[in-house]
């Protein structure tokens, strides 16, 4: 039955209010895209593989081929072995790359860290695939003795390794150097690896001096990155890189395609969406990366001024701090585990708003005293 009390106004008042304190989850809300409206008159399905024009011309498969081309720039994948999609998710994403490491070595076991995203346990259990967890330091980022000797145990079966840029509480990041000086030790040949860069892939690339996530220097098999994070979109989407050898496809004759993605019917809207903030502001990214970072460092100094416990990592814009009162964490949005929670710094976080947080979560001593209730909560 229909619900009297909803409507399109409170909705659109509903998502202002939160937009306003929300703290929790990577999310950039610097978002003008009102010129792409008139595209909203066309129902765009980008069905079949990105690289087939197929017989539903109602796509934008161009738009998507430009956008995998530049993430492919950023982490040095040969043009002439480049291939990817627009998924609609992180989640897709790494579906998409642990699938292509199992259907290489189908008798393969995954590897993960224990801090990774819960989407890598999902796509053991859906592929019924062995699942090794790995431990992982007090920071987040995976415990390199531990994979070593987890690797060693079972160096007769194939190794799929999920490395992680920025995990999903912590933030952190795995070093894959580390990792490959692992798997060249212990002489592994059958191995594939994938990159769970859901946010960090698109702050690594700018905040590091020499880019890691480096297909011209490392084994990478595949990389997953979110486009509703760094880029930031009103549809949750994102990008799945890969090496296009690496490929299995299936002729799907009433398309006039092949099967190569986890979707079949894909978002036509989202390529374009990527694709217009990439061309307007690509020479920018740098600097709104940094920006985070600093953003970060500052929220992070603040509490820890507070003698509080607090963790930034390198490369991260990810704060963890004690997890404050519940009021605050429904007034703010605010992600907890384990009673940590944790801010991620984005571009639409000034340092103003920072403030307001951090002086009504009681980290910054100030004149004003605030005592929240449930009208300060943005229910709907």
């Amino acid at each position: 039955m229909s619900n009297l009390n909803l409507s399109l106004d409170s909705l659109l008042n509903h998502l202002e209010n939160c937009s306003k304190y929300h703290l929790g989850y990577p999310l950039n809300q610097k978002l003008d895209y009102q010129h792409l409206a008139p595209l909203l008159s066309f129902i765009v399905n980008n069905l079949g593989d990105p690289y087939v024009k197929g017989n539903y011309g109602l796509n934008t498969k161009d738009f998507e081929r430009e956008v995998v081309d530049f993430i492919a720039q950023l982490y040095r994948l040969d043009k002439s072995d480049t291939w990817g999609y627009v998924t609609s998710g992180g989640t897709e994403g790494n579906l998409c790359g642990i699938l292509l490491g199992r259907e290489l070595y189908p008798d393969g076991i995954l590897y993960s860290s224990e801090d990774s995203h819960y989407s890598i346990f999902k796509a053991a259990r859906m592929f019924r695939m062995p699942l090794t967890k790995v431990k992982s330091l007090s920071n987040g980022e995976i415990d390199y003795d531990s994979l070593s000797q987890l690797l060693s145990e079972n160096k007769d079966k194939p190794a799929i390794i999920n490395i992680n840029v920025g995990t999903t509480v912590k933030g952190a990041v795995d070093d894959i150097s580390k990792i490959v000086e692992i798997i060249s030790e212990l002489n592994l040949q059958k191995f594939y690896i994938h990159i769970d860069a859901a946010l960090g892939g698109m702050l690594l690339p700018y905040l590091e001096q020499e880019n890691s996530l480096d297909f011209s220097k490392y084994p990478i098999g595949s990389i997953a990155i979110s486009g509703h994070k760094f880029i930031g979109s009103p549809i949750p989407c994102g990008v799945i890189l890969a090496s296009k050898h690496l490929i299995q496809s299936f002729d799907i004759e009433y398309l006039n395609s092949t099967d190569t993605t986890i979707l079949g019917s894909r978002n036509g809207m989202a390529p374009v969406i990527l694709w217009d903030a990439i061309q307007k502001r690509k020479h920018q990214f740098a600097f709104e990366a940094i920006q985070c970072r600093q953003n970060a460092e500052y929220l992070y100094n603040k509490i820890k001024n507070s003698y509080r416990f607090a963790l930034l990592n390198p490369l991260s814009t990810t704060v963890l701090f004690e997890c404050p009162n519940e009021l605050i964490v429904q007034r703010w949005q605010l992600s907890c585990f384990d009673k940590m929670a944790h801010v991620i710094v984005m571009q639409n976080h000034s340092r103003t708003l920072l403030d307001e947080f951090l002086e009504e979560a009681g980290f910054v001593k100030n004149s004003r005293t605030y005592a929240l209730t449930e009208n300060d909560i943005n229910v709907f």
